[in-house]
């Protein structure tokens, strides 16, 4: 009998103690929505093209690589000419500025390890600068802005293959410039496109973007909200994973408000001043917090993230929720949108001189 009493307040004790104290554990999330437009425009604007020019050294190739077919603006439709804003880029020379001979020293060692000789290795190494710009103008001639893609401050380096012999490598840049200026140009041509269509997309696009979040779920198992936590962030997770940047969020709403109901719930059941109640609430302000900034619910956010704030309990989080949902309201406003998710159908886009029955690309 005493070895019963013993046992059951043993129990009685560790179940005190969970009440007392509450783990949480991470869970991550995922979820999609469109990225809006940083930069305020005519919201009528969504077709555009593309002219290339460059030097007559380096037309030719151009013409070979056709750089203008790697321009791109997510959410827009691309015309080949006549649209809404045309993007004019002009790519220079190549220009070598400096050619030296670098050596390099291997050690020979045999097979107990023992340095038995060296051999040296000799390349040639070359400082080259290159430059591109872009003038973004609208239909009606009105220049937008103008962006450098790259300028000759930045000194880039080629280095060549090695060699054995130290005159083969001297010679190597004099006898493949042409060719080495060309592969020069081409791979720095792409890389001025390639980061023009990513700064164009997220200024003026519609880019669809998944994210990764993380929310905090109870992970004491003697905890009394261990299950219902566990459900919630079910509901949660199944919700975001049909969440889509295409459709509206009218439907995904409804299958998180259980989820939303009981983090409030918890908010109002646990209101004491008790670590274990703190942490309760906090993890309630966090994953309400995530759950309304992928709702598109700036304000609702911004309140969780006071509600954090004054929870007393791991407050530094409050701050980036706080700084997110001003951001997002900002970029709503800019947008006059209210909403990160709706359809996009380019094809549905006409450039300002477009008649309506032209097959678009």
């Amino acid at each position: 009998m005493k070895t019963r009493l013993l046992l059951s307040g043993l129990l009685l004790a560790a179940t005190v103690s969970a009440q007392r104290n509450v783990d949480l554990d991470k869970f991550s999330i995922s979820a999609q929505y469109r990225a809006l437009p940083q930069i305020q425009i005519d919201t009528t604007y969504r077709t555009f093209n593309v002219e290339i020019e460059t030097t007559r050294l380096m037309q030719p190739l151009l013409n070979t690589i056709s750089p203008e077919k790697s321009v791109w603006i997510d959410g827009w439709r691309k015309l080949d000419r006549d649209g809404h804003i045309r993007i004019k880029i002009r790519f220079e020379d190549i220009l070598p500025e400096s050619v030296s001979t670098k050596e390099r020293i291997e050690t020979i060692k045999n097979r107990n390890g023992q340095i038995t000789g060296t051999r040296t290795y000799y390349s040639q190494e070359v400082i080259y600068t290159f430059q591109a710009n872009a003038i973004l103008e609208d239909y009606r001639g009105m220049n937008l802005e103008e962006r450098m893609l790259a300028n000759r401050n930045n000194k880039m380096v080629y280095r060549s293959p090695e060699f054995a012999i130290k005159t083969v490598a001297d010679g190597y840049f004099a006898l493949n410039s042409i060719s080495i200026a060309q592969d020069l140009f081409r791979r720095n041509v792409q890389n001025a496109v390639n980061n023009l269509s990513n700064q164009l997309t997220r200024d003026y696009g519609y880019q669809t973007v998944t994210s990764t979040d993380i929310m905090w779920i109870v992970g004491s198992r003697k905890d009394a909200e261990y299950d219902d936590h566990r459900k919630a962030f079910q509901i949660v997770s199944d919700a975001f994973f049909r969440m889509s940047a295409d459709k509206p969020t009218d439907e995904i709403r409804e299958m998180l408000q259980p989820a939303i109901d009981y983090f409030n719930k918890i908010k109002r059941v646990y209101n004491g001043k008790s670590k274990r109640e703190r942490k309760l609430r906090y993890a309630s302000y966090y994953n309400l917090a995530v759950i309304y900034y992928y709702l598109d619910d700036p304000m609702a956010m911004m309140n969780e993230a006071k509600g954090l704030r004054l929870n007393d309990y791991d407050t530094g989080d409050a701050t980036g929720f706080e700084h997110s949902a001003t951001n997002l309201k900002n970029v709503l406003q800019i947008n006059n949108m209210n909403t990160r998710h709706f359809p996009i159908d380019i094809t549905k886009f006409k450039g300002p001189y477009e008649r309506t029955d032209v097959t678009s690309k």
